[in-house]
């Protein structure tokens, strides 16, 4: 791969997440004190991620691997975007608000997957090539949350400029799309399936009964992680913390470092234990922000923003990296896209629906709430979740030697690194 594809795709990278970091991160914030929502719309508004995610292998499965090349479907969906989101800025209220984010996340969710294919299609050797791309996916993310956090948006209350934000980086990445590198259809001539589409073939990774265990896991744990992206921006700026946004982008530097981390870590404790300390770190972050205040305990609120990292890498890398480890060759794209729609489709949709109410119910006057128990209720999720998984996950396979599941029989696998 030559040195300007390398650019473009980073520049494409870049302005992906950059878009997405712009206005996510402060969308509880916006919809509490800008549209004056209750907390259990906030949660529906966030709910848009997950039916983008289910959406999104459908609009992949029948239009970009069938028709089209995937830099033009790119270029077209975020020209859509930018539309929605500059409209969304100026909506009046909920009411009006919510349309533009629904279809918005509806598009952009694919879009996801289409700067990983472009990429991939691209290299030789995904495995070092991609790492040094995608990278800048998350430095893009972080620059935004600084820059939202160095311009006060949120102390200022004009969090409406995060979405024209994004919208105008949204125009430029769909103009910049069709400057990418050509990537043709590659199932031009090929019947898809539903069963394709939503990587149902690899639904027999579940008669593996460890692999069941942490499938049950993956999804459950999702539950608490939409508490996070919900409402920690609202609970930070609510406490005082200023540049709540620039704060949290430390999250993403976090996870930067652990991701580097990761073989070294991998090598000293195994999947299972890395599972564990995962879903552990989020049980000790939600009691963090439950403890945490803007004097004393300020650190505490800084700690679990930057816990980030292990929260993020430790269980869900890890958790792709065993899942196609045990696929082998024949499921390993169905198998992420199984685990993909059942964590951020199935999982966190659950999550977002009842974190709202939740927090509702704990409002204690205008923009003021109860987060001490608001906090405390996802922590006792993850330890749960936690709990089931010490005690049922068995397995011990050796990953160095990368052994394939026999799908045909049910097995309960060791796995030791």
């Amino acid at each position: 791969m030559n040195l300007n594809v390398k650019l473009r795709l980073s520049v494409m990278m870049f302005l992906e997440f950059f878009i997405w970091g712009a206005w996510f991160v402060t969308l509880g914030t916006y919809l509490l004190t800008n549209l004056k929502t209750s907390a259990t719309e906030v949660g529906v508004a966030f709910l848009t991620q997950s039916i983008g995610a289910i959406v999104a292998p459908f609009i992949i499965g029948l239009i970009a691997d069938k028709f089209f090349s995937a830099q033009k479907i790119l270029g077209v969906l975020h020209i859509i975007g930018a539309i929605l989101l500059w409209m969304a800025s100026s909506a009046p209220n909920f009411a009006a608000f919510y349309p533009y984010v629904l279809i918005y996340m509806i598009v952009y969710m694919p879009t996801l997957a289409l700067v990983n294919s472009i990429s991939f299609r691209q290299m030789t050797n995904p495995s070092k090539e991609f790492p040094p791309i995608r990278v800048l996916g998350t430095l893009g993310w972080i620059i935004a949350g600084f820059t939202i956090g160095w311009l006060g948006w949120e102390k200022n209350g004009t969090l409406d400029l995060t979405f024209k934000t994004a919208a105008v980086a949204s125009l430029i990445l769909g103009l910049f799309s069709f400057t990418l590198p050509k990537t043709p259809p590659v199932k031009k001539d090929s019947a898809t399936t539903i069963s394709d589409i939503l990587g149902l073939d690899a639904i027999k990774l579940l008669k593996n009964r460890s692999y069941l265990v942490f499938f049950l896991a993956s999804v459950a744990i999702c539950i608490p992680l939409a508490f996070y992206y919900n409402f920690t921006n609202p609970f930070l700026n609510e406490v005082g913390m200023q540049g709540a946004a620039g704060k949290q982008a430390f999250g993403q530097v976090s996870e930067l470092l652990f991701m580097v981390l990761m073989p070294f870590f991998f090598v000293r404790l195994g999947v299972k234990k890395m599972l564990a300390f995962g879903m552990a770190a989020w049980v000790l972050r939600y009691v963090f922000f439950a403890y945490g205040n803007i004097d004393s305990n300020y650190w505490m609120l800084i700690a679990g923003i930057v816990m980030h990292g292990i929260c993020y890498d430790f269980f869900f890398v890890t958790g792709q990296i065993y899942t196609d480890n045990l696929a082998g060759e024949r499921f390993k794209s169905a198998a992420q896209g199984f685990i993909t729609l059942a964590t951020y489709g199935v999982g966190m949709l659950i999550g977002f629906l009842i974190s709202g109410p939740i927090v509702d119910s704990y409002k204690t006057g205008d923009n003021a709430h109860n987060w001490f128990h608001v906090w405390l209720i996802p922590a006792g999720i993850a330890g749960v979740v936690l709990v089931f998984f010490l005690l049922l996950f068995r397995d011990r396979t050796n990953m160095a030697t990368n052994p394939k599941l026999d799908l045909d029989e049910p097995k309960d696998m060791t796995l030791e690194v």
